[in-house]
């Protein structure tokens, strides 16, 4: 394992480079065939676990998109088989206000996303200046009638806090981003409180560094734990 000064996509150039020169077998998103059918189970177990039905929404944290992309995909192949009906989950496609490409091109109402220059975000599993399957996420979020959408890295992290102080759960900057997504998209009513909507939260935030903590109880004198 080597580490690259640059990010996610210079990542990617170097492997492809040794993909040519070496024979490597590149794996990284969407080079492979095996990734995008294994991010299906996202959509496949959600139909399942809903009874054979889908949700109203899906808030996604996009980098790359692949789990994006495979449920899309996962909810077409369910139609065809039967197992679902014609109704569609409107996919957003949720990103860092530091890193945020497909958001500009949604909004730009183009079918690729020029890459995103000097890309900063607590998020780093979706700090990805340039997603590879740009165009299949733009077209998943269309075709759905969903829409691409920004947080600033202040939200995230007041989403992150509320979700671990009111629902004991302590989740990623990268899911709680869909958290700080639905929050304003309530707001500006783009989702109403009365559908269902689905939030993932791809990992845990054990891989992130916690929070300063400033208070502190002094065990040598009496503790008022009313006010705790």
């Amino acid at each position: 394992m080597y580490r690259v000064n640059g990010l996610i996509d210079d990542c990617g150039k170097i492997v492809g480079e040794g993909k040519a020169k070496l024979g490597w077998f590149d794996v990284s998103t969407l080079k492979e065939p095996y990734r995008i059918e294994g991010k299906k189970t996202m959509g496949l177990e959600l139909a399942e676990q809903l009874g054979w039905t889908v949700p109203d929404v899906i808030f996604y944290p996009t980098g790359g998109g692949t789990g994006l992309i495979g449920m899309w995909k996962a909810f077409a192949e369910l139609e065809a088989i039967g197992f679902i009906g014609s109704k569609r989950p409107r996919m957003v496609a949720v990103q860092a206000a530091g890193c945020a490409p497909m958001v500009r091109a949604y909004e730009a109402g183009v079918e690729h996303a020029p890459r995103w220059e000097n890309a900063q975000t607590i998020a780093s599993g979706i700090r990805v200046p340039q997603a590879i399957g740009d165009f299949l996420i733009l077209r998943a979020v269309r075709e759905s009638k969903g829409f691409a959408i920004a947080v600033a890295d202040e939200a995230i992290t007041a989403a992150l806090d509320e979700v671990a102080r009111e629902e004991g759960f302590l989740m990623c900057p990268e899911g709680a981003a869909t958290y700080a997504a639905y929050q304003q998209s309530l707001a500006d009513g783009r989702v109403d409180r009365t559908e269902q909507a689905v939030l993932f939260n791809c990992a845990t935030g054990l891989k992130y560094p916690l929070p300063p903590i400033h208070r502190a109880l002094d065990r040598h004198k009496p503790i008022d734990f009313a006010a705790l």
